[in-house]
């Protein structure tokens, strides 16, 4: 179900579960991948490392990374070459602010709670969206407009996100939720809710709190700066 609100009632809902913040987690440390693991798939190895992330000039198809920190890099040349990593540690309903950028034509995802997937797409410049673009809500919804930067350029995400309920059986009583999606400021998603959890997850399986999650066995991409924020419960 997608129900679309009022932009004064989703602000006024926002800052009544934000108000009395905890300090916001930072899973990625900046230097290493100490607190991340990877998702089985086959034979396929990890090829994500930490470094500064550029398009190769040889391949604008391509992310070459130099140095040892400063971001999260999926060092491809595209699909089915990695595995997809998250975190360690989990949350429940949470504000996530990260930055990603992609290579040309490349194809990621933002695992929340390592089951709903915000999609990370090369979409520069595309005039008609579908559910599988940049900032989709993944199989669920397209987005709004079109905020997608050039292949190469940092892009900024910022989500609210709504954890599912549970009654002590472990019966859902309330679905997980987009609050908000923005990317580069722009709101592309208000009030989505979610019935279930987006294919290929971490566990597919609906829980009270679970990990962030990228994709990587679509392409090259990299993250830094993530943020997660417990939203007041």
């Amino acid at each position: 179900m997608k129900t679309f609100l009022p932009a004064a009632f989703h602000l006024s809902l926002t800052l009544a579960l934000t108000s009395g913040l905890t300090l916001a987690d930072q899973p990625f440390n900046g230097k290493d991948l100490e607190g991340w693991s990877f998702k089985k798939k086959g034979k396929l190895e990890s090829k994500w490392v930490t470094g500064t992330p550029q398009l190769d000039a040889a391949n604008p198809k391509a992310l070459k990374a130099s140095g040892t920190g400063g971001a999260m890099v999926n060092v491809v040349t595209g699909h089915g070459q990695s595995i997809d990593i998250y975190s360690d540690q989990k949350w429940g309903s949470s504000r996530i602010e990260l930055e990603v950028l992609v290579a040309k034509g490349a194809n990621s995802g933002i695992y929340v709670m390592g089951e709903y997937e915000v999609q990370v797409l090369d979409s520069y410049g595309k005039e008609k969206l579908g559910g599988g673009d940049m900032g989709a809500i993944y199989g669920a919804q397209p987005p709004r407009t079109n905020a997608c930067k050039k292949p190469g350029e940092w892009q900024k995400y910022e989500i609210d996100f709504l954890a599912p309920k549970f009654d002590a059986a472990g019966k859902k009583t309330a679905n997980a939720k987009f609050l908000v999606v923005k990317l580069n400021g722009k709101i592309l998603h208000e009030n989505v809710e979610m019935k279930g959890p987006t294919p290929s997850g971490v566990t597919g399986r609906e829980a009270a709190t679970g990990p962030i999650m990228f994709q990587g066995d679509h392409g090259p991409v990299a993250y830094r700066n993530i943020s997660i924020t417990p939203l007041k419960k």
